[in-house]
């Protein structure tokens, strides 16, 4: 008989028990503990021969940290002989470096799968992963579910209005703003962006006609909010009377949150829980968390029953 388990890492907490109480199973404690010098144990509080495991684990913020708690977590459950074990990782960590940018670099996010499968994964799960060709990496499926169901409700029931235009903080964002402005039919404009260095970028030129318009920018996620900040100021300058950001991932690396708080020409943030907020980001009024618990359990629920979870990444 097929049996479910649930495991949560620290990273993930909360979005796991919303997780647990949508599939009504229990999360099983993986017992996390720290040695002295920083090495990281852990021992699995129940029985797991033969169970289906899901170990739900973001790997943000300390990044090292979670993503070395998911190895030893799944090679934990390959000794005790798990029949399989799906990584559910909502934020794929190192997931930016998916290519050589330049000589002498190396391509962390294929090293990050080469050791989730060499510990012992079956299959992974994620939400929004920032390049699309990380799915190739791995030897084993691979479901990049999205959350634009989640995003899109709320800007259908919040923020949309008649004046309402897409915006792309870059170029390569504009697949994914068409994807929103096809099915809500509104028209979108692009921010022309040089980047002058890592996690920084200026914002150039606007493409498209803002003046007048409710501007809603869509991105995959927010880091330390400079391109943000400074794509806000653009469309202001270009006569937008509001600007709105909807993104999956809060990284929020300092000083985003600073830089959010205190930007004249932002209106609202909306992210999901992808990665827990910071108790800083929880006081800031301007940011609303969506989640993605019902989301992330459908996949797992469909995952372990043989279904379908096609209908999940549009």
């Amino acid at each position: 008989m097929k049996r479910i388990v649930l495991v949560s890492g620290s990273s993930n907490k909360n979005l796991a028990a919303k997780i647990s109480d949508f599939l009504d199973v229990a999360l099983v404690d993986p017992q996390l503990v720290r040695f002295a010098n920083g090495e990281i144990f852990c021992e699995m509080e129940k029985n797991v021969r033969g169970a289906d495991v899901f170990v739900i684990q973001s790997t943000c913020n300390p990044v090292n940290d979670s993503v070395m708690e998911l190895l030893i977590m799944v090679d934990a459950l390959k000794r005790a002989s798990a029949a399989s074990i799906t990584a559910v990782i909502p934020h794929y960590g190192y997931s930016r470096q998916d290519r050589k940018v330049s000589p002498r670099t190396p391509i962390s996010a294929k090293l990050v799968a080469d050791l989730l499968t060499t510990a012992g994964t079956t299959r992974v799960i994620t939400m929004d992963v920032h390049a699309g060709q990380i799915q190739g990496f791995f030897n084993i499926p691979f479901d990049n579910i999205y959350a634009s169901p989640v995003i899109m409700n709320y800007i259908k029931s919040d923020l949309l209005s008649d004046n309402s235009i897409f915006v792309s903080p870059d170029a390569g964002g504009v697949e994914r703003v068409r994807h929103y402005a096809k099915k809500l039919k509104v028209d979108i404009a692009m921010i022309d962006k040089r980047r002058t260095g890592k996690n920084i970028a200026k914002a150039m030129n606007v493409v498209g006609d803002v003046s007048g318009k409710e501007c809603i920018i869509v991105d995959d996620m927010i880091d330390t909010a400079g391109t943000l900040v400074e794509a806000c100021k653009a469309l202001k300058d270009h006569g937008a009377t509001k600007v709105f950001a909807c993104a999956t991932h809060p990284i929020f690396s300092d000083p985003a949150l600073s830089r959010i708080a205190e930007s004249s020409d932002l209106d609202q943030v909306i992210v999901t829980d992808t990665i827990p907020l910071s108790p800083l980001g929880k006081d800031i009024s301007k940011i609303k968390v969506l989640s993605t618990a019902e989301l992330l359990s459908k996949a797992i629920h469909r995952t372990f029953n043989n279904d379908s979870v096609s209908s999940l990444f549009i």
